[in-house]
């Protein structure tokens, strides 16, 4: 009997199947299993936590607390999960004379896409005991442009600093190696995760701005979070 002969496409298939068998880097082009997916509003918050140093200390919002004036929620939406957060302050128990909120889209792979920020700026005493329950170790702050007045004017939302998006952050070690990279989104917040030590973060001009926050060192403690303010100049005079 005569052996049969395969068809051409057969022969083919065949053979770069022996060249992937015996080739380690091809092998090693396979794609990587999927990481775990985002379904949650809990793995939502905590995507967004991952980069914002802000909201460490805040519980889900509970619709029957009376006097929740701080809080976070989460809803699925066509995106992904829509994850609110509120911090008021002020007599709360009556509803919150002054509130601040931010939003953020996080969708199935974690990714975090900024969609708004409104309200009064947070007073001091509020933004310190934000940052005072910090849970992270690292660098935690937020970058911000002014003056946004030609005539400055003490305690008027209207003039305060704005958040700066895109600022381009480069953390490098004492001997000057790089050891991190972070770039702003809308909310100018930013969150690096760094093991104790000291540490110089320098930021990148940003289109728009006359000035740049020159490189501020920094030392980070264990099981703490440094606190950074990082000033661009709008310009405005």
């Amino acid at each position: 009997m005569r052996p049969r002969r395969l068809a051409p496409a057969v022969l083919l298939v065949i053979a770069a199947l022996a060249v992937v068998g015996c080739n380690p880097a091809a092998q090693a082009t396979a794609p990587a299993p999927p990481t775990a997916a985002v379904t949650t509003p809990e793995e939502a918050m905590a995507a967004v936590r991952a980069r914002s140093p802000l909201f460490d200390g805040l519980a889900r919002k509970d619709p029957n607390a009376v006097g929740q004036g701080s809080w976070w929620d989460a809803v699925p939406d066509d995106e992904g999960i829509l994850v609110s957060i509120q911090v008021g302050w002020g007599d709360c128990q009556a509803g919150c004379i002054d509130r601040h909120t931010w939003a953020w889209e996080v969708d199935t792979d974690g990714r975090t896409t900024f969609v708004q920020e409104q309200g009064s700026p947070l007073p001091d005493d509020v933004l310190a005991g934000l940052t005072g329950a910090s849970k992270a170790q690292g660098v935690g702050g937020r970058a911000t442009a002014g003056p946004t007045c030609p005539v400055q004017r003490p305690n008027d939302p209207a003039c305060a600093g704005r958040m700066v998006e895109g600022a381009h952050l480069r953390v490098t070690t004492a001997g000057g190696k790089e050891v991190a990279t972070f770039t702003t989104d809308g909310s100018g917040l930013f969150r690096i995760a760094l093991e104790p030590g000291e540490y110089t973060v320098a930021a990148s001009p940003v289109e728009g701005l006359m000035g740049t926050p020159g490189p501020s060192t920094i030392e980070v403690r264990q099981g703490a979070e440094t606190w950074l303010d990082l000033a661009y100049d709008t310009g405005i005079r």
